[in-house]
């Protein structure tokens, strides 16, 4: 059930994504699978803000960012305190934070539902605990942290769904989790994938994400990229 997308515009900058600082280190190609349509579809007016952890935030944001209906996307840091809300801090795995993106959207463009199928199909692999590609520790553990009643019904339902589906080869064990608070992540980390496209992480690892977007779901798919 588990397809691996090789898109075009993956360049050969990706042999020189070893050993670069970032998220974490390029150690293979990542697999990427069509989740199922959800059958419960969320049920939403006006706009929306949802919070994703999936790994490194940089591909988190780079793929809601290229998602039509997503107003805002911004990097950040889940749970945990202020003060250890720091990237040189939660990276070293020490505090109670998650690596997350906090997205505002439109309903009437792109359901909540919908967003969750693009999380799972494109960016985080729910049957890995405590890591996502490359990168290993609670930090980029993925977790779907509802922000209202509704969507805790639709992520509960979504999650039951998934695991009955088959897709995967391996268990779910992506959690929903009660939402905290969110810190924004410092200045440079925003928009990193649209600021620094040629670096290693980004080639490697967060390039394929937005490129099996545009190919699982072309008819959401925003070519430019979301400028907050």
């Amino acid at each position: 059930m588990i397809r691996r997308v090789k898109p075009a515009f993956v360049s050969l900058f990706a042999a020189a994504a070893l050993s670069l600082a970032g998220c974490g280190q390029a150690l293979a190609a990542e697999n990427y699978v069509r989740a199922p349509v959800a059958a419960t579809k969320a049920k939403e007016n006006g706009l929306k803000t949802a919070i994703f952890a999936g790994g490194c935030f940089w591909g988190v944001e780079a793929v809601f960012s290229h998602v039509k209906g997503v107003k805002s996307a911004v990097s950040g840091y889940h749970g945990g305190t202020k003060r250890q809300a720091k990237y040189n801090i939660v990276s070293s795995g020490v505090t109670d934070h998650v690596e997350a993106v906090k997205i505002t959207y439109d309903p009437a463009q792109i359901r909540y539902d919908q967003l969750l199928r693009i999380f799972f199909s494109v960016v985080a692999d729910p049957t890995l605990r405590n890591r996502q590609g490359p990168d290993t520790g609670a930090q980029y553990n993925a977790e779907i942290i509802p922000t209202s009643a509704e969507q805790r019904r639709v992520a509960d339902a979504y999650l039951a769904q998934m695991k009955r589906s088959g897709t995967w080869d391996k268990p779910i064990v992506t959690s929903v989790m009660p939402a905290k608070t969110f810190y924004p992540a410092e200045a440079y980390h925003q928009n990193f994938a649209l600021k620094n496209p040629r670096h290693g992480y980004i080639v490697r690892w967060d390039a394929p994400k937005v490129a099996a977007l545009e190919e699982f779901y072309p008819g959401v798919y925003r070519a430019s990229f979301l400028r907050d």
